[in-house]
């Protein structure tokens, strides 16, 4: 894979099942270089074939409406400063026509069960800031009395909050606001009956400070907010069709690193967990994909289940008995079920196959669309091989990309970010793009990874962080050194982002075998962090169990800053500007220290970019990103005397 191909591969999500059975809309997205922007369609299946069902350029999330007459979904202009608004369009095609103006857009929208709403999450300006001029806005200070005051990939958050709103279909009325206050709402679902909306809101008084959200229920005939579940680390609201309610994550705020587990709440207020015994996630963050809440089937429902580097699926009865239903060597997302469970829709992607939408149809399973097929027939992409490697009687799940041929291949070893996400068997252009770069591929899931159990994922925590994943990682390098005789034990390079680029800059300190580092939007200072992060006030206790100023000479001495006078590897150090998740003040300080003491070193920043940077960055800044990174290593691992 090259350069070029970026933007020949399409990615597709949130497929929606419509309710008549037989067609499928589905978001279709492609880099479009010549504008520097996404290409972002809704497609339609529509049982014979597959094609493009709205213009774009900036169309997602499709949402049928009950009866299967109309389509509603959010639709973002061409400009930058362009809102997502919602648009309807019929079923059977014709020209959308958007019913909303909001002045900050629209983030989420359900159709009520009877049709004849569409429930919507929606920021607003802050009384404070609701009358201002755009102009004014950007010049006036900014007075903070609260964290967090900006998000990544969203900015400033001190100056709105998201509520929720009911919307008609036809545009004629004004937008009904249903929550107010200083809150944010998240994860609407309608009740079945069509009178409450549950929503998840942060509204405990030490919000910032503290994680968690609880589970909340406005109801649409006295417009009393009702707290039903107590703050927890939830993610997902859901109803059964009889109006039970389900909550997808854990009870106690403090427990991530976990699994996200479904949980019922009973008539007495106590919850039941039913997919907790499985001792896997049912909400994965597989690369650059969304997965799909709870899909019902009467009383039971399906879920996506991550599985070391898969993601399957399952269905999931009242008791918590579990059936499997789909799996195999690849992940699956956006589940969309028919209601009496018949069939369903789904994308599924594997690493050389960038996704195509399937249909499972009473046991069988079908490829409805082609959409990657020229694509996966040009593009040289190459398939790893899995294996695991024992470290510390622990099982780690490895995967190694070969280029073509029989010479020795330089060796990138790559390291993912979270720490709580995984590798796996799905596509991903960064491996594509160094394999066919020339270079072996080593990725793996060390310990603190997600995939393989609470024990797993929570190995990092205290103790464990920057020691049991450190030599997970070099025991997978070094089996795979022995495994692959074409990997060149001489000619070693390391990158990673974000918890990526922290293990990177950590090996550095304390490995001399790497010749070229690449250290990308890492978490390299936590004293520094756990200010400037959108995150830093809880990440530090989550995973260390410590804040400032009480736990700095912890949160210090587990930062690979405090051993960067170490490092010697020729190291790029990556930025984007706009990041603020590892603000640009992690690498800034990084790349201070090693151009003091003499290390060949580079700082490469991107304007206007966030954490997301190479999963949704500006198309060119992708493709530049990729240059500079693999520029980097030729320089430093292609030559053929590296002994000085």
């Amino acid at each position: 894979m090259k350069l070029d191909d970026l933007s020949r591969f399409s990615s597709m999500t949130d497929p929606r099942l419509h309710p008549g059975g037989v067609k499928v809309a589905f978001c279709v997205s492609r880099l479009d270089l010549d504008e520097d922007r996404y290409d972002r369609r809704i497609w339609l299946w529509d049982g014979e074939e597959a094609r493009p069902f709205t213009r774009g350029p900036g169309d997602s999330s499709p949402r049928w409406s009950p009866d299967g007459t109309r389509l509603a979904f959010l639709r973002k202009g061409p400009d930058e400063d362009d809102k997502p608004q919602v648009a309807i369009i019929d079923a059977a095609g014709g020209e959308a026509r958007e019913v909303t103006d909001m002045p900050l857009g629209v983030e989420e929208i359900r159709w009520s069960p009877d049709g004849r709403s569409i429930a919507a999450i929606a920021p607003v300006w802050t009384e404070e800031w609701a009358d201002l001029d755009e102009e004014e806005r950007k010049r006036r200070p900014r007075k903070i009395d609260r964290i967090p005051y900006r998000f990544d990939n969203k900015g400033w958050t001190h100056d709105r909050r998201r509520h929720l709103f009911l919307i008609g279909p036809d545009g004629e009325e004004a937008p009904k606001l249903l929550t107010e206050g200083d809150f944010d709402e998240q994860a609407l679902c309608w009740r079945p009956d069509g009178k409450a909306i549950g929503f998840l809101s942060a509204r405990h008084e030490r919000r910032g400070f503290e994680p968690g959200v609880e589970v909340f229920e406005a109801d649409l005939t006295t417009g009393d907010i009702e707290a039903l579940v107590e703050r927890g680390f939830w993610s997902h609201v859901t109803y059964r069709p009889d109006g039970v309610l389900h909550v997808v994550g854990q009870p106690d705020p403090w427990s991530h690193p976990s699994i996200a587990s479904v949980w019922r709440r009973e008539n007495d207020g106590t919850l039941t967990d039913l997919t907790g015994h499985l001792d896997r996630s049912t909400f994965p963050y597989a690369p650059a994909i969304s997965p799909a809440g709870p899909q019902w089937v009467g009383s039971d429902f399906l879920t996506c289940v991550e599985d070391a580097g898969r993601v399957r699926v399952v269905r999931v009865d009242p008791n918590g008995t579990v059936d499997p239903i789909l799996g195999g060597d690849r992940v699956i997302t956006g589940v969309s079920v028919l209601g009496d469970g018949s069939r369903f829709a789904f994308v599924a992607t594997d690493p050389v196959d960038p996704g195509e939408l399937h249909i499972w149809d009473g046991g069988s399973e079908r490829v409805l669309t082609t959409i990657n097929g020229d694509f996966r027939a040009d593009a040289d992409l190459i398939a790893p091989e899995h294996f695991t490697v024992v470290s510390d009687a622990v099982e780690i799940d490895s995967w190694v990309y070969l280029p073509e041929g029989r010479d020795p291949v330089p060796v990138l070893l790559n390291i993912h970010g979270g720490p709580a996400t995984q590798y796996g068997f799905t596509f991903f252009d960064e491996f594509q793009m160094y394999v066919g770069a020339g270079y072996g591929v080593v990725a793996c899931n060390p310990r603190g990874s997600s995939g393989r159990g609470v024990e797993f994922v929570r190995a990092v925590t205290n103790d464990g962080w920057g020691v049991v994943d450190s030599r997970d990682v070099t025991a997978v390098l070094e089996a795979a050194l022995d495994r692959y005789e074409r990997l060149d034990a001489e000619r070693i390079g390391v990158m990673g982002g974000s918890y990526g680029g922290f293990l990177t800059a950590w090996l550095i300190g304390r490995d001399r075998r790497y010749r070229s580092a690449v250290v990308e939007r890492g978490l390299l200072s936590w004293v520094s962090f756990a200010g400037s992060s959108d995150i830093g006030a809880t990440f530090g206790r989550f995973y260390l169990d410590a804040e400032p100023p009480a736990g700095a000479d912890r949160l210090w001495q587990a930062s690979p800053l405090a051993s960067a006078d170490r490092i010697t590897t020729p190291t790029l150090v990556l930025q984007s500007e706009h990041d603020y998740r590892c603000p640009i003040e992690q690498g800034e300080q990084l790349f201070t220290i090693l151009l003091r003491q003499g290390v060949d070193t580079e700082f490469l920043r991107f304007p206007g970019e966030g954490h997301e940077l190479s999963r949704s960055g500006k198309p060119r800044h992708r493709c530049e990103r990729f240059q500079s990174i693999i520029e980097w290593h030729d320089r430093h691992l292609t030559a053929r005397d590296l002994q000085n």
